[in-house]
């Protein structure tokens, strides 16, 4: 080129060359290989290569710029235009001819990989780099000097315009390209998956995918029923001539029911669903793929597959776009699964010289602990007592549980909320706030403060004793045969914190701080420096009282937080960002796995772990914002024996 030729420099990348005028501005792009984005391949349709046009001079790229030094508006973006009014200063590079020198920023909202933010407490980017891409091309209509079939010649029109390598094409994309060719004149919008497979095709310009969440839905895991923890649903399998089978089938239905729900709620098809990425414990994950977990249920645990898979979602029963695909995040061990995996991905412990702890509190607790150094990971079975499940008062979350519990030191008097009110059960209001629900039960994160709260207020003991002694002070405390109770709700229903509920929170407790003190143990350390609570119990955790009941260990509060559906994000990291698949695929080889299982010392840990909030651990840390009770003699103790106090343990 020649110094007649203009200079352009594209920002925020930095990449400039010289042109000669009239040159396209989206072929300068694609030449410097900027990232610019365009599914209607430079037709002035999709309004995606947008550019902004800087103005003034711009010493350190060697630049006077001008919006002259471009071709004036053409008649096709004047088109565009009143379907869609530019921003200020903003062409469409497929439209615009340079010729001048030109300086030119390439928003966001333009770039094939663009950052995202997603709301979260971190607000951490995700780079946008799908495996799924749509083009619009047309296409040379056949006649009788041109034998070639339909699906030759869209290659054709494809690989002019793209330079695609070989493709292939799925089979209904070749039952409906006939059609859609001819519907849309010859015209066609097509998706293309990782750059190698055709994978829909539909006629006209076709628009729609995105890169932000546009629908959210959940839904109970349809499993419940067959059992509430994995253990048990292995044993339905086992015990059930077809239970896997039955299991398989409501996993599918739950996500079909759950894909026809966002569908619905981002105002598309559900046809529209082109590619899913999909976490989930190790049974989950066989169940989905329609692997009978039996062999998850004894030592050695072995899974089918801990790799990661890419499979055509009519494999599984999915009803979405025919040629939808799955990508399952691998397994780390045979009770550490897909969730885990997800979990690493989004939090990225492997990135920092902290020692991170990420617990994910459910039925069966995942724990990652490691840094930049190493990766270990273990699972502990703590059962479903944090989620309500075999609490005498408990329930899942839903209106009308309490989830949050205050208890007066002085008084013993309680206070709560419930879902669905933001008033304290003491405030004027409250009993109108809640007449449509009630107040029904004791939901997971209520379990936790109220015992939490229990034992700041001398309530129970550090070995997990409700202090019978206590009654003398409140009727709240009431005698239930040989122990005692706290009433935290007085109305209908009663609702207690029994001395067999404290005892199953201690055991669940114990469990999951066990498997972190193995963690520690074996890369040899007493402290963490920050700690994340995922899933969907773990968000909803005042992580103070987590610590105060010795679920996790001492830390500096300030760096101890919820990492949200951390799982789920990792998923939706996966979905959007092809390379960080094969970033979670090489982590996970990293990762040291901890069968807790066989390891000699966890009966030791978890013993330990059965005060509050630990038997032999001080908790400095913890008690610079929290005054914990001194502990009590035996012989103040409630119960009046060691007998009766064993078998409140039950």
């Amino acid at each position: 080129m020649s110094e007649a030729d203009a200079l352009v420099v594209f920002t925020p990348s930095g990449k400039r060359g010289r042109f000669p005028r009239g040159t396209q501005l989206l072929q300068a792009a694609r030449t410097l290989g900027v990232d610019v984005d365009s599914v209607c391949g430079g037709r002035a349709l999709c309004g995606r290569c947008q550019v902004l046009v800087m103005e003034g001079d711009f010493p350190k790229h060697g630049v006077s710029s001008h919006a002259d030094h471009l071709s004036p508006l053409s008649a096709v973006e004047q088109a565009y235009s009143e379907r869609r009014p530019l921003p200020a200063g903003h062409r469409l590079s497929c439209s615009t001819q340079i010729q001048g020198d030109l300086v030119i920023d390439v928003p966001a909202s333009s770039q094939v990989h663009r950052q995202v933010v997603r709301k979260a407490a971190d607000a951490r980017p995700i780079t946008l780099n799908p495996l799924v891409h749509l083009h619009y091309v047309e296409v040379a209509e056949p006649d009788m000097h041109d034998p070639s079939g339909d699906l030759q010649r869209l290659l054709v029109a494809l690989n002019k315009e793209w330079n695609f390598g070989p493709l292939r094409a799925d089979l209904p994309v070749l039952q409906k390209l006939q059609a859609a060719l001819r519907k849309g004149e010859w015209r066609v919008t097509v998706a293309v998956h990782a750059g190698t497979q055709l994978i829909g095709v539909w006629p006209g310009f076709h628009d729609r995918v995105y890169g932000e969440v546009a629908a959210s839905s959940g839904a109970m895991n349809p499993q419940i029923r067959f059992g509430e923890d994995l253990m048990s649903r292995v044993s339905y399998a086992m015990m059930h001539p077809g239970g896997a089978q039955q299991m398989t089938d409501a996993v599918r239905g739950a996500l079909n029911a759950l894909a026809a729900d966002v569908a619905r709620e981002a105002q598309i098809e559900v046809t529209d669903i082109l590619e899913l990425t999909v976490v989930g414990n190790p049974i989950m994950h066989h169940l989905l793929l329609g692997i009978d977990p039996t062999e998850l249920g004894g030592a050695p645990f072995a899974l089918a597959t801990d790799s990661a898979l890419g499979l055509h979602a009519s494999e599984l029963g999915l009803q979405l776009h025919p040629g939808a695909r799955v990508y399952t995040l691998p397994c780390i061990a045979g009770h550490v699964g897909a969730d885990t995996a997800g979990m690493i991905l989004s939090e990225r412990p492997d990135l920092s010289e902290k020692l991170t702890l990420l617990v994910d509190v459910g039925t069966n607790a995942e724990i990652v602990l490691g840094n930049s150094e190493r990766l270990l990971a273990c699972s502990s079975p703590t059962g479903p007592a944090f989620e309500g499940a075999q609490i005498s008062s408990g329930q899942r979350a839903a209106p009308g549980a309490i989830e949050r519990v205050r208890i007066d030191r002085d008084t013993l008097e309680a206070k709560f909320k419930v879902i669905g009110s933001n008033l304290w059960s003491n405030q004027p209001g409250f009993d109108e706030a809640v007449a449509a629900t009630g107040v029904t039960g004791i939901c997971g994160s209520g379990i936790i403060e109220v015992i939490a709260e229990m034992y700041l207020a001398g309530i129970i003991t550090q070995d997990g004793v409700i202090d019978g002694e206590l009654a003398k002070r409140s009727d709240r405390i009431v005698q239930t045969g040989r122990t005692y109770a706290y009433t935290v709700h007085r109305g209908t229903p009663v609702l207690q914190i029994t001395q067999n509920d404290v005892r199953a929170i201690q055991l669940a407790k114990a469990a999951l701080r066990a498997g972190v003190a193995l963690l520690m143990e074996h890369i040899g350390v007493d402290h963490v420096d920050r700690i994340r609570l995922a899933g969907a119990f773990g968000s909803h955790i005042d992580v103070k009282y987590a610590m105060v009941l010795g679920m996790i260990p001492d830390c500096d509060l300030f760096n101890v937080s919820s990492a949200g559906n951390a799982a789920g994000t990792g998923a939706r990291i996966a979905l959007l960002d092809s390379d960080s698949r094969k970033t979670i695929e090489q982590l996970v080889r990293r990762v040291e796995k901890i069968e807790t299982a066989i390891e000699p010392k966890f009966q030791a840990h978890f013993v330990a772990a059965m005060g509050l909030p630990h038997s032999t651990e001080p908790y400095t840390q913890l008690r610079k914002v929290v005054t914990l009770p001194a502990a009590k003699p035996p012989a103040t103790r409630a119960g009046s024996s060691a007998r009766s106090r064993r078998r409140a343990g039950g």
